[in-house]
């Protein structure tokens, strides 16, 4: 069997007798861990061959040991995220030929719902605890969906080598000593790829959590003498908002490994708790990845990789450098370009079914990744957010992440996501969404925006929308589309910029805006 598979890792540790699984008051040794993927791998294949199982549940051991169980039997596992309608869970589950529905107690009903309109089998998540095969690197293992945050969830092929890949990367970082924390959810490549593989290939054991709590995080930690952790998107920014100790610190982790953690929550995160933050770059198609770099400038991806470049989408030519002034862009219209893998589609083996969606990423060879960023002189990169987040304001490109960091930085601001509203003239304005500790000083706010040299006029936010929290995906990923639509038609408070400062946005206000659309023939924009 072939060291780059999942089902290689998961064998290695098949005599092993230290803890391999930790899950509330139970614990498995990596010898039972490995026992229960075989009996669950074998509890499929009497069950057909080459199956594509659908599984409808929180992060619980037998899904940990169905997704074993699948690598070692050769069927694949269609990670479906339960946070999606009835409607929407039918459509992922045929579109990825799913031909039999397992699901947890809590999503047993659901997953009734979903069985009986595919008219296929549905069973717990229960499997019997009871000789593997030898698939290829290339061997499908799992389907697991894309977040949809900027459109529709696709299918990714998951192959054995794109767990075992990074898990075996990662698990340098480790020893059979250490103990990984996994609270993300496993129906989203994070997980299996930053905390799930490592630990099998590292042989440390593996605490699952069936949810994220932040404010069970700390505690969890000190329970299970955790030493590394997995997040994603906002997860840290809501612990920072749980009330702070003074032996915060006093706890066993080590490393927090993740991704698209703000530049100010990774280094709180890492102040306040003790740890190392690692924040990379990377996606469920994992085509382009880069290596954080802590000697570069802050809010840095890392340095571009061999044959990873960014590149103009609508010419295919290089973006020059940006040229930066106090942390600003000043020449974002020639500098900010989308990242491109033009050296091939790294562990990138397509969508599952859907050539339309292969023909949008996949072009002449190379991997069109869709995420904005640009570079300094010294080849250091930033992001700039997804390909629907640029905005264009008074005839100028901006790019949101670059704004996100700065708000972020306000006190009392848990996190922040700003996204483009229509102007009533032409293009775009600012509106920002803010998650507070505490009550909104407009004062304060407006001082703080003055003190911003890396803010340009344009920059500055119109609306500011102030709100409980931020409709986000189960991976803690902001669902700005569903921000933007609601632009300021919120039940939120609505503060607006003014000639005369910030004030509350009134009934008054808003007739008067859409008033003006209407003048300018542009109140279509409103409907949709």
């Amino acid at each position: 069997m072939t060291a780059d598979t999942l089902a290689s890792l998961l064998l290695a540790r098949a005599e092993d007798d230290r803890p391999g699984l930790v899950f509330e008051d139970t614990v498995w040794s990596w010898r039972e861990h490995v026992a229960a993927c075989r009996s669950a791998g074998a509890w499929l294949s009497a069950r057909g061959t080459a199956l594509h199982v659908g599984v409808l549940g929180e992060n619980v051991p037998d899904l940990v040991f169905l997704l074993g169980g699948a690598a070692l039997a050769g069927h694949v596992v269609v990670a479906l995220n339960p946070t999606r309608s009835i409607d929407e869970l039918v459509h992922d589950a045929r579109a990825t030929d799913v031909s039999l529905l397992l699901a947890d107690e809590t999503h047993l009903d659901a997953a009734r719902r979903v069985a009986e309109a595919l008219g296929v089998e549905v069973l717990p998540l229960a499997l019997e605890r009871t000789a593997p095969t030898a698939p290829e690197p290339r061997k499908l293992v799992m389907l697991i969906f894309t977040s949809g945050t900027s459109g529709r969830p696709r299918a990714v092929r998951i192959t054995q080598r794109k767990l075992a890949v990074p898990g075996t990367s990662l698990a340098a970082l480790l020893t059979p000593d250490d103990v990984v924390y996994c609270s993300m959810p496993l129906f989203h490549s994070g997980a299996l790829m930053a905390a799930y593989a490592p630990a099998v290939a590292s042989g440390a054991a593996l605490v699952l959590r069936r949810r994220f709590s932040a404010s069970g995080l700390l505690p969890d930690l000190r329970r299970y003498g955790c030493t590394y952790l997995h997040y994603v998107g906002k997860a840290l920014s809501y612990v920072l908002a749980t009330p702070e100790h003074p032996d915060d610190a006093r706890n066993p982790l080590k490393i927090a490994f993740g991704n698209e953690g703000s530049a100010v929550a990774t280094r709180r995160f890492g102040e306040r708790f003790g740890c190392h933050v690692i924040d990379a770059f990377g996606s469920t198609e994992t085509a382009i990845s880069l290596t954080p770099d802590p000697s570069g400038p802050p809010g840095c991806l890392g340095r571009l990789p061999e044959g990873v470049r960014i590149l103009d989408p609508a010419t295919g030519l290089p973006c020059p450098p940006g040229r930066i002034e106090h942390g600003r862009l000043l020449n974002p219209e020639e500098a900010v370009g989308e990242l491109v893998n033009t050296s091939g589609l790294g562990l990138f083996d397509g969508y599952y079914n859907d050539p339309e969606a292969d023909a949008e990423r996949i072009r002449d060879g190379a991997f069109w990744s869709g995420d904005l960023a640009y570079a300094d002189p010294a080849g250091y990169v930033f992001f700039a957010g997804r390909g629907t987040e640029r905005l264009r304001v008074d005839g100028e490109n901006l790019a949101v992440a670059p704004i996100e960091a700065a708000l972020r930085e306000f006190g009392g601001v848990v996190e922040a996501a700003v996204y483009p509203v229509p102007d009533a003239a032409a293009g775009d304005q600012v509106m920002a969404a803010l998650v507070l500790e505490g009550e909104f000083d407009p004062a304060a706010f407006t001082a703080f925006l003055a003190s911003r040299r890396d803010l340009g006029a344009k920059a500055i936010p119109r609306y500011i929308r102030v709100c409980g929290e931020l409709p986000q995906t189960a991976s803690h990923k902001v669902i700005k589309r569903h921000l933007a639509r609601e632009a300021w038609r919120t039940g939120d408070p609505v503060w607006w910029r003014t000639p005369a400062g910030l004030r509350p946005l009134t009934g008054a206000d808003v007739k008067g805006i859409e008033e003006e659309f209407v003048r300018h023939g542009r109140h279509h924009l409103l409907e949709t």
